[in-house]
């Protein structure tokens, strides 16, 4: 397989340049910012060619001042990310209770597909994030898993040709999601019995569910389940969305080198939340980072690390990633 050249290029969230909120600073970190203004922003990183978008859009834009304003700042769109997790679904979105609020979210994805088709967007994703539950007893599980595995399954089985990709996260704004780790996504996705949905391996929420991110990326891989790749890092406790490489660099390092071994030849996207942070810096910061780490994930040399890895050899292994990093 012949390796993919560096430097690749890279895609980000419309949400790395909007409004930053937590639950104590509930008026933002900034001021709020709208779509337009979030599309000539990533432009302004220099880093970016596409955009990972949340539909629907503020402030009356529509589909078509957003694909006038993407192609003149020279930006695609990724995908198109319904928004099912805000506070009109905090009981659920394809799993909530109230049949009404299950059919706002169907409408909503099938609005997205249009959206999506539109803007030449390359799939829809979907994050289920309010699709879960906060205390034991209080939802019935198996009906819980039937919502969500129909609900997915009935949009895509409408669009036979389109792809959709679930970004799988263990918890918040529910102490416990469905779509939790990537082993219940792909159980469920396989459930649904269809061909075009799959996975969304975001490095930073594979961390923080106490998995191996290079790992996850081989399993959705061999399923033939992976539609995008996101890049982040954090504490392993929380989504904290840090610029990629800023804690993990080992992982990292493992993570781009399984990027380059199953020919992953698209653009990586970046999943950042710079709260106090200039947006342009930390996308600019973490493309230099990935960058330089995949530089090194290149000059690795694959032969001994084949070998030491059939051997399952440890120090030889670390050496060889001791030599990459510190030379």
């Amino acid at each position: 397989m012949a390796p993919h050249p560096v430097p690749r290029t890279f895609t980000g969230g419309m949400w790395t340049f909007g409004r930053i909120i937590d639950r104590y600073a509930t008026d933002g970190y900034g001021p709020v910012v709208p779509t337009l203004d979030t599309i000539e922003l990533a432009a302004e990183s220099g880093e970016l060619v596409g955009l990972d978008l949340n539909y629907p859009f503020d402030g009356g834009v529509t589909v078509e001042d957003v694909g006038k304003s993407l192609t003149a700042h020279g930006l695609s769109a990724v995908c198109v990310t319904p928004v099912i997790y805000d506070r009109g679904f905090r009981n659920g979105s394809f799993t909530a209770p109230d049949p009404a609020t299950r059919a706002r979210a169907l409408d909503l994805a099938h609005e997205s597909v249009d959206v999506a088709r539109r803007l030449g967007a390359g799939y829809v994703k979907f994050w289920p994030g309010q699709d879960g539950y906060d205390y034991p007893f209080q939802v019935d599980y198996a009906t819980l898993r039937r919502h969500a595995v129909e609900g997915v399954r009935d949009v895509a089985r409408a669009f036979p040709d389109v792809t959709f990709a679930i970004e799988y996260k263990l918890k918040e704004p529910r102490n416990r999601l469905f779509w939790s780790t990537a082993a219940a996504t792909l159980l469920a996705i396989e459930q649904m019995g269809v061909d075009n949905v799959g996975l969304v391996v975001d490095f930073g929420h594979s961390l923080f569910a106490k998995e191996n991110p290079a790992e996850v990326l081989t399993l959705a891989h061999s399923m033939g389940r992976l539609v995008d790749i996101e890049l982040d890092d954090n504490y392993r406790e929380w989504d904290d969305d840090l610029t990629a490489g800023a804690l993990h660099l080992v992982e990292t390092l493992e993570f781009l080198h399984v990027v380059r071994e199953i020919g992953w030849d698209k653009p990586l996207k970046l999943d950042l939340f710079p709260y106090r942070e200039h947006p342009g810096d930390a996308v600019r910061e973490s493309v230099a980072t990935l960058r330089a780490l995949e530089a090194k994930a290149a000059a690795l040399p694959l032969d001994a690390l084949r070998a030491a890895q059939a051997a399952h050899d440890a120090m030889a292994v670390q050496r060889i990633v001791r030599t990459a990093l510190l030379g």
